[in-house]
């Protein structure tokens, strides 16, 4: 009794995150663009989707929607206004929230991509005041508009030109302040509130969904804004890989390549070495576009120990938002310029690959059900040893142990009976991701964590509209 009274007394203790609403439409009091040219337009009739753990990565399929109806997001007049010389007082500031230079701004806009918010997502966001960037604690609404990085990351909020930075706090331990602009809308709930974390690789392209139209797909190159998109029928089915032995980091890679996400409970990140274990839905088992996939590893902290495997939320499942991690480190791969955010404006490091569908979606016909089915059987549950030795084609030399012994060494073991290893090899994927066995995280991955847990809801929007074509847009619009 007296210890879940001090445990209590500790929680009510915990300072919450202040967290000023900020709804679709709703023009800012001190914006750093007048709101009247139309540098960006939101759309307020997008319906918000359930993401589990509070925590998504930047590259996470189908996290940001597109539209085949021109929602405006006008990079080449945000570009005119900032290096303006009569704007220089303003573009001082700018820069200085996204911790680049002035000179640096016009490359760094050509980086980024218009998206609209799926999710109800928290964000650091700027007003501009006094001749500075004021930053502020914002959950932005589900339809707004907005630009992202390299990285997947909330950069520019389109409407009002005001930077954005990762919410640096505890996404369950918010309170969100309504007013009467921006009064509480409907759908919202704070267990669905979502948290962007940068992708572990400079991602090439995104993929989006339809917010009218769910059963359309769109690809969208990195640092355009949708002249170039392409269409895909999210309604087609793909098949989860087999992971066991894979990396963490090379896992969701591969699974975001295929359309598929990983969520993350407790929102602590696994270390990117971290071993795969198994897979839930087991590999084989066919999922439409943007399913979550839970993967089991070993070695979920960086010292090399293993603490068990993480836990699941089936699809649609409820449950209380997880608690997540501490926001001071960064998941990100490139080095941060200033301290306070996750991620630079930089681009991520290591080899760039594919993100989402580059195309219509692989082929095949799968189960009709979205549910996860019966396969040919999981991956193994256990991770490759640690010190399997390699490969050779002469007898095993003795040199695990001294010995004094005279006697010739043992002959080397049948070939039937090799060492104990998982069923297949890692996946072929584009990553720098640690040699087997070091159960260290990779420059990329987080702080030195044990016991993630990761999580997936059920399928996204109704399966509802029919496939697109994918019109292009004008170059200064966005689909």
């Amino acid at each position: 009794m007296v210890l879940v009274l001090a445990l209590g007394a500790c929680d009510r203790g915990t300072p919450l995150f202040l967290v000023k609403a900020v709804a679709a439409g709703v023009p800012s009091l001190a914006p750093f663009f007048d709101e009247n040219q139309g540098l960006g337009r939101d759309d307020a009739q997008v319906t918000a989707q359930r993401a589990p753990g509070g925590l998504q990565q930047g590259d996470t399929p189908g996290l940001y929607g597109g539209s085949e109806q021109p929602t405006v997001c006008d990079v080449v007049r945000l570009k005119k206004f900032l290096t303006d010389p009569a704007n220089d007082r303003k573009a001082q500031a700018w820069a200085t929230a996204l911790s680049i230079t002035t000179a640096e701004i016009p490359g760094y806009l050509d980086r980024l991509t218009p998206v609209l918010l799926r999710h109800d997502t928290l964000v650091k966001n700027h007003d501009y005041k006094k001749g500075k960037a004021a930053p502020f604690n914002a959950l932005l609404q589900t339809g707004i508009a907005i630009l992202v990085d390299e990285q997947g990351l909330p950069a520019v909020k389109c409407s009002c030109g005001n930077p954005l930075r990762p919410f640096d706090g505890d996404t369950n331990r918010i309170k969100v302040e309504f007013d009467d602009r921006n009064e509480a809308w409907k759908g919202y709930q704070k267990s669905s509130v979502v948290a962007v974390r940068p992708a572990t690789r400079k991602v090439e392209r995104l993929a989006l969904v339809d917010v009218h139209e769910p059963d359309r797909g769109i690809t969208r190159p990195v640092g355009t804004t949708g002249e170039k998109d392409t269409a895909f029928d999210t309604r087609e089915r793909r098949a989860v890989p087999d992971l066991a032995g894979a990396t963490f980091g090379q896992a969701s890679r591969e699974l975001a390549d295929k359309g598929l996400a990983v969520a993350f409970e407790g929102g602590r990140l696994p270390p990117d070495g971290a071993r795969v274990t198994a897979s839930d839905p087991p590999a084989g088992t066919e999922l439409r576009f943007g399913e979550y996939v839970t993967l089991s590893v070993a070695g979920g902290s960086s010292d090399g120990s293993s603490d068990g495997t993480t836990t699941s939320t089936p699809p649609g499942g409820s449950g209380s938002s997880p608690s997540t991690r501490d926001p001071s480190a960064s998941t990100t791969p490139t080095p941060t310029p200033s301290g306070s955010s996750p991620s630079g404006p930089s681009s991520g490091s290591g080899s760039p690959a594919p993100s989402g569908p580059t195309g219509p979606g692989p082929s095949g016909s799968g189960p009709s059900s979205s549910a996860p089915g019966t396969t040919s059987g999981p991956p193994s549950s256990t991770a490759p040893p640690a010190t399997d030795p390699p490969t050779s084609s002469s007898p095993p030399a003795t040199t695990k142990s001294p010995t004094t012994s005279s006697a010739p060494p043992p002959p080397p073991p049948p070939s039937s009976s090799p060492p104990t290893q998982t069923t297949s090899s890692p996946p072929t994927v584009t990553s720098s991701a640690p040699p087997p066995g070091t159960g260290g995280p990779t420059a990329s991955g987080p702080e030195t964590t044990s016991g993630p847990v990761a999580s997936r809801p059920g399928a996204g929007g109704p399966a509802t509209g029919r496939p697109g074509t994918g019109a292009p847009s004008p170059a200064s619009t966005f689909a």
